[in-house]
């Protein structure tokens, strides 16, 4: 299957059978990884990240390796010419030819939009700043597929920095393609949704609501997720720290959560889900990191071949 679109910038790019087609493409290789492991052996993975990254940088080089491929790029603007005022632009264009696809984290929301039209190779958003995070939204998806068995029907209890929370932004909008879904959205009120997306939740349809009260809210929760205040985007420390500790999971608050409630979390995580919930069978966020892997192999598969297993 081709995808319709040549670049993944936004969580929306990708239309529902085009997520489905990922979402089964992605199971045959976490069955079979044998039949894809040289499926594209001689294409290259290039890497351009601006900003720290452990899972999304990583999954995404071992999911190039297990296909068979390469990768090379950086994981610092100091290791590259961005240091020395190169813009975004040159080297995006330098990078597409030596690379037969590329990933970028940039701080700056847009930027993955920006590179998209410089460069001859798909890129991939691999975060831009508070805005979208889109592999982070199929890694979400898929998860929740995997282990409730569907994107439909569901409560979704969001928890955390609302405001910055690009992993948020960006799943919101694609759960809230899915018919019958309910969003409660927990957090202080300085760390809100923006009023960009509450408009367009509205726009779509969603039935949503905000609340600051994360015991009862997650009462009638399917899916918990929680992400962390992020200290990155705040001008200073001292709003940081006033807001960090308002959200704490802890087994006491999953108590109030239905006993097969899955719970999610991008990672990192700080202090916001306590060590003590990892034992919890409910705990989901490790097996969401593994299962991250698996769905950028499919969609760096389906971006460079079509989903074509020969070379």
């Amino acid at each position: 299957m081709k995808l319709n679109c040549k670049h993944l910038c936004h969580s929306l790019d990708l239309s529902l059978e085009e997520l489905d087609y990922l979402f089964n493409l992605a199971k045959e290789m976490k069955k079979n990884p044998a039949k894809y492991s040289n499926s594209l052996a001689g294409h290259i993975l290039g890497t351009l990240f601006f900003e720290p990254s452990t899972r999304t940088r990583l999954s995404f080089e071992s999911a190039m390796l297990r296909l068979g491929g390469q990768v090379l790029g950086f994981s610092d603007s100091d290791q590259s010419s961005a240091k020395k005022g190169e813009g975004l632009w040159d080297t995006v264009r330098v990078m597409d030819g030596y690379c037969d696809i590329m990933v970028i984290r940039h701080p700056k929301e847009g930027s993955s939009l920006l590179a998209s039209e410089y460069s001859q190779v798909p890129v991939i958003n691999g975060g831009d700043g508070g805005h979208q995070h889109p592999t982070q939204t199929l890694t979400d998806l898929f998860t929740i597929v995997t282990e409730k068995g569907s994107l439909e029907n569901k409560n979704f209890a969001f928890v955390g920095d609302l405001k910055h929370g690009r992993t948020v932004h960006s799943t919101l909008l694609a759960l809230a393609r899915y018919k019958g879904n309910k969003f409660t959205l927990i957090s202080p009120s300085e760390l809100k949704i923006p009023a960009y997306l509450r408009e367009q939740l509205t726009k779509m349809g969603a039935e949503f609501e905000e609340s600051t009260d994360l015991k009862s809210a997650i009462s009638d929760a399917d899916v918990l997720y929680s992400t962390r205040i992020q200290k990155e985007r705040f001008f200073n420390e001292e709003d940081y720290l006033k807001l960090k500790d308002n959200y704490i999971i802890n087994n006491c608050v999953l108590s109030h959560g239905k006993e097969d409630m899955l719970v999610l979390h991008p990672l990192p995580r700080v202090n916001e889900i306590s060590i003590e919930v990892d034992s919890d069978p409910r705990a989901g966020f490790f097996r969401q990191a593994k299962l991250g892997v698996y769905i950028r192999m499919a969609l760096i598969h389906t971006l460079i071949k079509g989903g074509q297993t020969n070379a």
